[in-house]
């Protein structure tokens, strides 16, 4: 497919994801720098080049290898009450019925344009831009940055990343373009997260060495940009979605308590900076000479939680530590589990006391087994915000949750591979009886079968 073909299809396909043919009337109102340096990290089918195409020149701005679609297509049938991203209360990419019952809906999800030029062979770019269903652009800006990667000598190599990017933290993203899952369709809560509010700009630097017989690697960062991480998390909890923070777009929140209401926009812009500290993060991870893999990830935005804009936009100081484990327990089977706890604040003191200030920690395990062209992946995890802040309520301002996943995948060629899941979500918060009289916890149930093209 020609460089001009492409262009031509992407236009079309996002003039008409936006039309009225697809809408969908919702419930309710209106990696990274690693993969770069170690090639056995290489994307699984849907995320790889098609196999026939040939190893690409060591420089290559614009042209048919360098430029790539991604679409995603899917059947979606959900139950619960009106979803997050439309103010509402239930974790869940998509919703029910006014009531809560279940609904189905036909549904175009994404259209993705990926640039990957290479400058040189050891300079390489990445640029993303994209339509998503629920974002309020029609088309933004995903990822943009640069890679470089010096020809290894001896037992050490270095590399070096700089841009728009989300740091290495999840196990269950691939790097091929537009960030997308590679075992499930729904991220975990953690990597949903992730995906929403650690975006950053920033640059990072990672040093890989052979040991004996492991492999470490030390990756260090500084960042900008992400002073709003943690709203989410404080003002609507932990969720289960797969949609993207932009470089442009903006988060829907929840009702506000009656003192934050007049301090918070109702809406939360995952990238900006708005106290002008440097943010940093940290990343070991080590290969013994076994088939597992552990990391370490340690994050701290330095945020100003005094800082805001007239508009309502606030600032938050962030910190986490994520644990990541991969392991292959057999031929074909692999485990993965992440645990993340952190801690977020906002606003100023009172009685010695922040105004807000969330304690929150998640864990999963997911295992996935190859059949034949395909998969099949299963996966638990648990969540949690405990709330201690002087202006919000420590009971109903708190959660906990708990979710189980069930997905499949099929490649039925290099382009196209086909994903089904079932989900079920049941979580509690008492914000929910509050500003909506629905009984705090709830249950969802969401079944999803995509289809995802790769031109």
């Amino acid at each position: 497919m020609t460089l001009v073909t492409k262009t031509s299809l992407l236009a079309a396909l996002l003039l008409a994801g936006t039309g009225n043919a697809w809408a969908q009337t919702e419930a309710g109102p209106t990696r990274d720098a690693a993969t770069v340096a170690d090639p056995a990290r290489e994307n699984p089918a849907q995320e790889e080049a098609p196999a026939e195409t040939p190893p690409p020149p060591s420089t290559d701005i614009l042209s048919g290898r360098t430029l790539s679609i991604l679409l995603d297509a899917r059947l979606v049938a959900a139950d619960g009450h009106r979803r997050f991203s439309d103010g509402g209360l239930s974790i869940t990419r998509f919703s029910g019925t006014d009531d809560g019952d279940f609904r189905v809906d036909p549904l175009p999800i994404e259209a993705d344009l990926i640039w990957t030029p290479r400058f040189t062979g050891s300079l390489a770019g990445n640029v993303s831009v994209a339509w998503q269903r629920d974002q309020e652009n029609e088309v933004d800006l995903m990822e943009a940055f640069l890679t470089f990667l010096p020809e290894r000598s001896g037992n050490v190599s270095f590399s070096a990343k700089a841009g728009l990017y989300w740091p290495e933290i999840s196990l269950e993203h691939a790097t091929g373009g537009a960030w997308s899952t590679v075992h499930t369709i729904t991220p975990s809560a953690i990597n949903s997260w992730v995906g929403e509010e650690v975006k950053v700009v920033g640059a990072e630097v990672s040093m890989m060495a052979t040991v004996g017989k492991s492999d470490i690697s030390a990756t260090a960062g500084l960042f900008g940009f992400n002073d709003t991480s943690g709203t989410l998390l404080s003002f609507r909890g932990w969720a289960l979605h797969d949609i993207k923070a932009t470089a442009f777009g903006h988060f829907e929140l929840p009702p506000l308590n009656d003192f934050i209401v007049h301090l918070q926009e109702d809406r939360t812009r995952s990238l900006i900076e708005l106290d002008n500290r440097v943010g940093f993060y940290g990343r070991l991870e080590w290969r013994p000479p076994v088939p597992v893999t552990l990391n370490a990830f340690y994050y701290d935005n330095r945020g100003n939680p005094e800082a805001f804009k007239p508009t309502g936009q606030w600032g938050w100081r962030t910190r986490f530590v994520n644990l990541g484990l991969t392991a292959e327990l057999a031929p074909g089977l692999r485990l993965l589990a992440q645990a993340m706890e952190g801690t977020t604040q906002m606003g100023f003191k009172t009685n010695g006391v922040v105004w807000v200030d969330t304690r929150y920690r998640s864990a999963y395990a997911l295992l996935a087994k190859e059949i034949g062209e395909g998969e099949i992946s299963g996966r638990i995890e648990a969540f949690d915000t405990s709330e201690h802040g002087s202006e919000m309520s420590h009971d109903d301002e708190s959660q906990q949750g708990w979710a189980l996943t069930a997905a499949g995948r099929w490649t039925f060629n290099p382009r196209l591979t086909g994903f089904i899941e079932l989900l079920h979500v049941r979580s509690t918060r008492g914000t929910r009886r509050v500003y909506f009289d629905l009984p705090p916890t709830e249950s969802q149930t969401v079944v999803q079968a995509s289809l995802r093209v790769r031109l």
